[in-house]
């Protein structure tokens, strides 16, 4: 499978809460990196735990998937009951069918203010 399409079934089966199809996707020593939270997550089974173990009332919907190579990014909207909304930009390693590394950027929607001083040049949504 060309590594988007690995990408792809990636946030498939974690909408599908697909724990161990999702396992399947990843290398035995993956390791993903969460910038925002000064978090390094090592091992499958960490990162299939940390996501199965979050609280329920979350979908994924996927903006866009872009790739060079072995190296793929995603923009991903994960929208949540009582969370509100949150975005991730995520860049993977995709190597031999595997993802291998991660690092993804999670951010609530609004959550940096834009500071007054660009008001006369932006437009708020």
């Amino acid at each position: 499978m060309e590594p988007t399409k690995i990408v792809q079934e990636f946030w498939d089966r974690m909408q599908a809460r697909d724990w161990v199809g999702l396992g399947e996707l990843l290398a035995d020593d993956l390791a993903v990196e969460w910038p925002v939270s000064a978090e390094r997550i090592v091992g499958r089974d960490n990162y299939v735990t940390i996501n199965a173990e979050y609280p329920e009332g979350w979908a994924i919907r996927v903006l866009r998937i872009v790739a060079d190579g072995e190296t793929v990014v995603s923009e991903v909207e994960v929208p949540h009951d009582t969370m509100g909304v949150h975005r991730v930009a995520s860049f993977w390693t995709v190597r031999d069918g595997k993802i291998v590394d991660g690092r993804e950027y999670w951010t609530a929607l609004g959550s940096d203010p834009s500071p007054q001083w660009r008001a006369a040049y932006v437009q708020r949504w």
